[in-house]
């Protein structure tokens, strides 16, 4: 019996990722092994308890939930204390409380767990075939909430209310689908359908996903509403049905992704190692860049000239069932036209892609916010987040200084937006480029989104330097207090976040452009943080880009303007490569006249470019239609190459002078020197820039930032290199390195201006 007389009280507020991942279940059934009585239940905060028992008891629960939580939660904070003596007859899971400050984390969408995956495929299980089964440890969060604490009321799924069986299932405290939010079955959940173009019916149910299967094994187009939003699905082995998809969804180069049944098929396609397997097989099952190993598998325009592949596997209910009438890869792509956000809403769906599929396959659970697949790769062994999106967002993350409510508006391309709350800063989900209406109304939603459900409204803005972007021109027009960061200190700031360095650090920061404080566009910088103060102490030399944003479109026209830096007017007398001759006369003339009157030729120091000269020099990519393509084009033929070579640079006076190395690219064209061994000896000289100015600097860490550092070969050269020479190298995990990160460090920038009062980055 108890003793009355040594009871305890103990409230508990636990904050982290503890709604939507069967915390209160947890909590629910571990007080009653540990004899004590009291409640638990979600609040705006994170999971309230209040336990009663013996002390002894209440400790050995203390250290369970610790040792034994669900595996997909997270906690960051404990905060207790003793209360007056309260007495309760059981242990309950309350109704949750929405009021007070709203804290609490919000989970990312989770891919179907084994036991899910075993009821649907069962024949005596309620659930079988059923493509919208979930529970407490898999199935939608992020894509589906609209409001804290999490609860069905506050979710997308208060359309359909459950039948007696599943409410049986959701009131049981030994069943895993206790408090599972989205539960729902056959007899009251969710349904597909199979439209056409005009959005007829033309199946129901289990027969819309079959007649959708026998649609992509004839070599036709699906739009598929999935899990945050539609993708495009087709036949991955048959070269005419991608190529269709291409010129319908006007993506003429760029990769598409894969989705393979199975582990097993993608691992005879791609080479899968231990740590990738373990990514794709995760609740996050995100795309994972691949190296191929057999392309004869798969069409030859899926990924053209690329030796990656981005595979992932089924992480819906819906796409195990489509996926195993298949048993085949199938390119799942983003259900949009290029530049614009995917397709939440069957409607928008029909409105948009109708000129693109075939017959769409839709649900009726709507879906609050377009959440697309996340991209990861693997570099130096280690995971790095290039694009974070379904199954990683959003991401919280603690800061080391509470701030004022803080909104970060993030850059034009690859946008997020983040938002701080105390010591918490919340980023987004990948949104994408603010190149178009439809994108920038995302943008707009993201925004309302993150200030509703946390119930916060900003009392300061920060964003890029650049006055011409979109998110600067929304900052600017709130009438809150603006704080403009330049971009590539921004970078450099996400990373330092991301490795959690609190001191000195040479942040390395290359990428295609952004806006410098003396009005040029900068992209290859090199900055020494170290307390108060950011400083600029290297770069590349600068050159001209004939055309300005035509050039970032066009390598061959930042190619002339690199080799008139070298060459002057000689250039167009006296020298004669491949990618002179893509231009006709007159062009080569009136670029001629543009650059020696200084007409529309701003100047750079961009490494994004200088990659974009060599591609064209290598006559790799004189024209580009997606982003970075030039780029890659210039890392995937230095793959083929085992050189250790480099060529000459110089540095000085804060300068790194990248002309005596281009002369020299040239000259090995010229002598026939293969395409690959001097893009390998292009990446090597561009580690030697990384360690010579690591050298006149002494910083121990060195950061690398940046869009440019996707590039996994240059990062690992480079970590080699930084080792050998005595430095430590540290890169992007969890921020990408790309412009998805810049709102990370946008807020870091303030943390920082807020703290010290005096700052150098922002404007």
């Amino acid at each position: 019996m108890f003793n009355l007389d040594t009871q305890k009280n103990l409230n508990i507020l636990i904050q982290g990722i503890v709604q939507g991942v069967g915390f209160r279940p947890f909590v629910y059934r571990l007080a009653h092994e540990c004899y004590l009585t009291g409640w638990v239940n979600n609040s705006a905060q994170g999971v309230h308890i209040e336990l009663a028992g013996q002390e002894t008891d209440i400790q050995t629960f203390l250290k369970r939930l610790l040792d034994e939580k669900p595996s997909h939660a997270t906690i960051t904070n404990i905060h207790s204390s003793w209360v007056a003596r309260r007495e309760y007859d059981d242990f309950t899971i309350r109704h949750s409380d929405n009021t007070g400050d709203k804290s609490a984390f919000i989970m990312p969408d989770l891919a179907i767990c084994p036991d899910c995956l075993q009821d649907i495929l069962d024949p005596n299980n309620r659930r079988y075939r059923y493509p919208f089964t979930n529970c407490t440890h898999c199935g939608p969060r992020y894509s589906i909430i609209h409001a804290l604490p999490y609860d069905r009321i506050r979710t997308s799924m208060w359309h359909f209310k459950m039948c007696d069986a599943c409410l049986m299932e959701y009131r049981n405290p030994l069943d895993r689908r206790f408090h599972a939010q989205p539960n729902a079955c056959p007899a009251c959940g969710p349904q597909i359908a199979l439209w056409d173009c005009e959005g007829n019916t033309i199946a129901l149910e289990d027969d819309a996903l079959l007649f959708a299967a026998d649609a992509i094994k004839q070599g036709q187009i699906v739009a598929f509403k999935g899990l945050g939003g539609f993708q495009l699905l087709v036949d991955a082995r048959k070269k005419s049905a991608v190529q269709r998809l291409r010129e319908l969804k006007k993506r003429p180069d760029k990769p598409f992704a894969l989705m393979f049944p199975t582990l097993d098929m993608a691992r005879s396609c791609c080479d899968v190692g231990l740590s990738e397997s373990s990514v794709l097989q995760s609740s996050a099952a995100p795309i994972v860049l691949l190296k191929c190993t057999n392309p004869s598998l798969i069409a030859d325009n899926v990924a053209p000239n690329n030796p990656y592949l981005g595979v992932m596997l089924p992480y819906t209910p819906l796409h195990v069932l489509l996926m195993q009438e298949l048993n085949f890869p199938i390119v799942a792509t983003s259900g949009n036209l290029s530049d614009e956000p995917i397709c939440i809403d069957e409607y928008e769906a029909l409105e948009h892609l109708a000129t693109i599929a075939d017959v769409f396959l839709v649900h009726n659970r709507p879906i609050e916010r377009p959440v697309d697949d996340s991209i990861v790769q693997f570099v130096d062994g280690e995971l790095q987040i290039l694009r974070r999106a379904r199954g990683y967002a959003p991401l919280s993350l603690e800061l080391t200084d509470t701030l004022p409510t803080t909104l970060a508006v993030g850059s034009h391309l690859k946008n997020t937006v983040a938002i701080t709350h105390n010591d918490q800063l919340f980023l987004s989900q990948h949104i994408g480029d603010l190149n178009n209406t439809k994108t920038n109304d995302v943008f707009l939603q993201e925004i309302d989104d993150f200030k509703r459900l946390y119930d916060l409204t900003p009392e300061q803005i920060v964003h890029d330097l650049h006055p011409d972007y979109l998110s600067t021109q929304y900052a600017q027009k709130t009438g809150l207090a603006c704080y403009a960061v330049q971009h590539h200190v921004a970078h450099v700031l996400a990373g330092m976040l991301d490795n959690r360095i609190d001191d000195a650090v040479l942040g390395v920061a290359w990428d295609g452009s952004g806006y410098g404080t003396d009005n040029m566009i900068w992209g290859g910088e090199w900055f020494v943080v170290h307390d108060s103060t950011v400083e600029r102490v290297a770069y590349l030399s600068p050159f001209a880009l004939p055309g300005g944003d035509s050039a970032i479109r066009e390598p061959r026209r930042s190619a002339m303007g690199a080799l008139y830096a070298i060459y002057g007017e000689n250039l167009f007398e006296d020298y004669d490569v491949p990618l002179f001759r893509t231009f006709t006369k007159n062009e080569r003339d009136v670029l001629k006249m543009m650059l020696d009157k200084h007409i529309n030729t701003p100047l750079t120091t961009s490494m994004g470019r200088l990659f974009d000269v060599v591609a064209s020099i290598l006559n790799l990519c004189q024209v580009s239609t997606f982003e970075g393509q030039a780029a890659r084009t210039v890392e995937y033929k230095a793959m083929k190459s085992n050189s250790t070579e480099n060529y000459t640079f110089s540095f000085e006076d804060s300068v790194l002078d990248w002309r005596p190395m281009i002369q020299q690219v040239v000259r090995d064209r010229i002598d026939r020197v293969s395409s690959a061994t001097i893009a390998r000896q292009f990446h090597n000289t561009l580690a030697d820039m990384i360690v010579r100015v690591a050298g006149s600097v002494g910083e121990e860490k060195v950061l690398l930032t940046g869009g440019c550092f996707q590039n996994r070969l240059l990062t690992e050269i480079a970590n080699k290199r930084l080792r050998q020479a005595g430095f430590t190298p540290y890169w992007h995990h969890r921020i990408p390195p790309n412009d998805g990160g810049i709102a990370v460090g946008q807020i870091m920038a303030v943390t920082h201006q807020i703290k010290l009062k005096e700052r150098v980055v922002c404007a």
